[in-house]
C-alpha cells in the first residue's frame, strides 16, 4: 500500500468519525484532495485508491496536470486567488471554482465558459475573520455578490467557501464555520439554492464538519508536506 492510498484511508476514516459525531451520514461531506506543488503521478495513485476530486492553486500548473491525466475523468475544483488574465485557463478547464470573491472575475469566467460545456459549478470565498491578508468578500457585502453571480449564464451558484485564520483552538474555528453556515443559510432563506459548503482542511476538518461542511479541502493529510 502506498502512503497516498494508507493517507486517504486515514482522512476517510476521520472525515467518517466527525460526520458520525455529527449525527451526520459519512457521504455528505465530500473530499477534495489538494494536489497543488504535487506532480501527476501523486493524483494518479490517489486516483487508483478510489480518490475522484482534486484541488488546484495555481492555474498552470494545474491545467497541466488536468490535461495529463485526463483520461482518468476526474473531477477539478480550482481552489486558489483568482487573476483576471487566468479566468479563461479556469473556465475552460475547471469543473468547480471555490475562490470568487467579486464581481468583475464571476463575469469572465461566466463569458469564457463555453457553450458547449456544462455549467461551471462555483463558490464565492467569504473572508469571515476579516484578515487583511487574505482573499474573499466582506460578509456585508456577500448578497450583493451572490445575487450578480445568480444571474450569470454558464455559472451554477451552489455555496460559500472560506480559509479561517489558521488556529488550533478548536472553539474558535467552529465559531468561522458557523458563521459561514449561518450566511449560507441567509442567502437560500432569500431564495438562492445554496447546498455547498467548502470549509475545513487538514487541520480543523473536524470542527468544519460539526458545523455542516459538504466539502472538505485536505491536501498535506493526503499528499504529505509540500515542497514549495
Amino acid at each position: 500500500m502506498s502512503s497516498i492510498t494508507a493517507n486517504l484511508q486515514a482522512v476517510r476514516q476521520r472525515i467518517e468519525a466527525a460526520a458520525r459525531a455529527a449525527g451526520r451520514p459519512a457521504d455528505s461531506v465530500r473530499l477534495v484532495a489538494v494536489s497543488k506543488t504535487f506532480a501527476s503521478a501523486a493524483v494518479r495513485e490517489a486516483a487508483m485508491a478510489g480518490q475522484r476530486d482534486f484541488g488546484e492553486n495555481y492555474v498552470t500548473e494545474g491545467v497541466d496536470k488536468i490535461r495529463e491525466v485526463r483520461a482518468l475523468g476526474l473531477t477539478w475544483h480550482y481552489i486558489g486567488p483568482i487573476q483576471s488574465n487566468k479566468t479563461r485557463l479556469i473556465a475552460e478547464h475547471f469543473d468547480w471554482v471555490h475562490s470568487i470573491d467579486r464581481e468583475k472575475i464571476a463575469a469572465r469566467l461566466s463569458q469564457a465558459r463555453g457553450t458547449e460545456q456544462t455549467e461551471l459549478q462555483v463558490c464565492i470565498q467569504v473572508n469571515v475573520s476579516g484578515e487583511g491578508s487574505k482573499s474573499g468578500v466582506s460578509p456585508e457585502n456577500l448578497r450583493t455578490l451572490a445575487k450578480q453571480i445568480s444571474r450569470l449564464p454558464r455559472l451554477k451558484l451552489r455555496g460559500l467557501m472560506a480559509i479561517p485564520e489558521a488556529t488550533s483552538d478548536e472553539s474558535l474555528q467552529r465559531i468561522r464555520f458557523a458563521q459561514l453556515r449561518a450566511l449560507r443559510d441567509d442567502l437560500s432563506g432569500e431564495g438562492l439554492a445554496l447546498d455547498t459548503l467548502s470549509m475545513g482542511m487538514s487541520a480543523d476538518m473536524e470542527a468544519a464538519i460539526a458545523e455542516g461542511a459538504t466539502m472538505v479541502r485536505v491536501g498535506s493529510a493526503i499528499f504529505g508536506e509540500r515542497k514549495s
